[in-house]
């Protein structure tokens, strides 16, 4: 397999921009594929390139089984990303998305010497907090399917429809499993300035967690709150869009 195949096997141009100065790395929910970032493409700066992570178990994966280890998955996308190198670059990451976006950079500035412009932290505690709640990936299916209830995040009917949670559950649950097995390593904070994005009625992270993420950065650092829940990003899209175009563009006219 080529370089150039390998890195597009893991990440994929929403729409493509050969001419774009700087790119967006997206990584989703549990879950989630590329897709809920399609919309993207459009909304952000035209100089911005939106790529998201394209995940095993998911998309045009979706034969692959889903990796249960976020080391794993990390190392896998460390070695797609040396292909795109040429360009500044930013992270953003919804929920166990946020955990694999920052473990990504901390890992290219450790094997790469290479740091995101910007990091986007959405609907995820800091990964340096305790999780006091016990790991759901392993409860019996009526209380999962309870636990995904409580999130507010998948349409009831998708939950009361058996056969089609028999074919989503193993992928929730080795996402949700990437995330509860992993151990937080301290590691000196990342010099890029970070953003971290919270919904206002989110019952699984709270205001408090969300601006714990200032740790993990020496630079500027923003905690941004929006309307919603744990989805928020589905429920708030206009003002969220808008803002993280304010904010990108900065990055892009910084990167000239």
């Amino acid at each position: 397999m080529s370089k150039h195949a390998g890195a597009t096997q893991w990440f994929r141009a929403l729409t493509p921009k050969p001419q774009s100065r700087s790119r967006l790395f997206c990584f989703p929910y549990a879950g989630g594929g590329a897709a809920i970032f399609q919309d993207w493409a459009q909304a952000l700066p035209p100089d911005m390139e939106v790529c998201a992570a394209m995940l095993l178990g998911r998309s045009s994966r979706m034969r692959e089984p889903p990796l249960t280890r976020r080391s794993t998955v990390v190392e896998h996308l460390v070695q797609a990303f040396t292909f795109y190198f040429d360009k500044p670059f930013a992270i953003f990451g919804h929920s166990v998305g946020a955990l694999i976006g920052f473990d990504l950079a901390r890992r290219l500035r450790r094997e790469a010497g290479v740091e995101p412009n910007h990091m986007f932290v959405s609907g995820c505690h800091a990964p340096h907090l305790p999780d006091a709640d016990p790991p759901p990936y392993n409860l019996p299916d009526d209380e999962f399917i309870e636990y995904l209830r409580r999130l507010n995040g998948t349409p009831r009917a998708m939950l009361e429809h058996q056969e089609l949670m028999a074919l989503m559950m193993p992928l929730l649950r080795a996402d949700l499993e990437a995330v509860s097995t992993y151990t937080y390593v301290d590691s000196p904070p990342v010099s890029c300035p970070g953003s971290a994005y919270g919904g206002l009625r989110d019952s699984a992270v709270s205001r408090e967690q969300l601006a714990a993420w200032r740790e993990q950065t020496t630079a500027n650092f923003i905690l941004r709150m929006f309307n919603g829940n744990h989805f928020f990003i589905h429920q708030a899209v206009p003002l969220l869009t808008n803002t993280l175009s304010y904010e990108l563009s900065q990055l892009v006219g910084e990167s000239t």
